[in-house]
């Protein structure tokens, strides 16, 4: 398996079943930092529409950001649960209007995935 390649990098379950610990969510907010949101919901919130693009998105980068463009800080938390929950992602990160979410794929893709490049 190609998680094997770098530290820190947990299989399918691990990551939909425990929290990360404090070196990999250091090492995901490494990789993230760089990353421009791939996802950006707004004023409409959470449509089906964006749940297709955002799975397909987790499913080929593995580590993604998303912007929650709404003004309400609640509602923010709000939706990064959510997404969470429903796409078995882990909230690495949140700040402001941005969050970044992780969930290994179930066939990595090299070229595209966050996880599996070079730092």
């Amino acid at each position: 398996m190609l998680y094997n390649t770098r530290p820190f990098l947990p299989d399918t379950v691990a990551i939909i079943t425990m929290q990360l610990s404090a070196a990999q969510k250091k090492l995901y907010r490494t990789i993230g930092h760089h990353l421009k949101p791939v996802l950006i919901i707004a004023d409409k919130g959470i449509t089906e529409g964006v749940e297709l693009e955002l799975e397909r998105a987790l499913e080929d980068h593995e580590l993604i950001k998303v912007k929650l463009n709404v003004n309400d800080g609640a509602i923010r938390k709000l939706w990064a649960k959510q997404l969470c929950a429903s796409h078995h992602a882990v909230l690495v990160q949140q700040i402001g209007k941005v969050i970044l979410l992780c969930r290994a794929a179930k066939k990595p893709k090299p070229k595209l995935s966050n996880l599996l490049k070079p730092i």
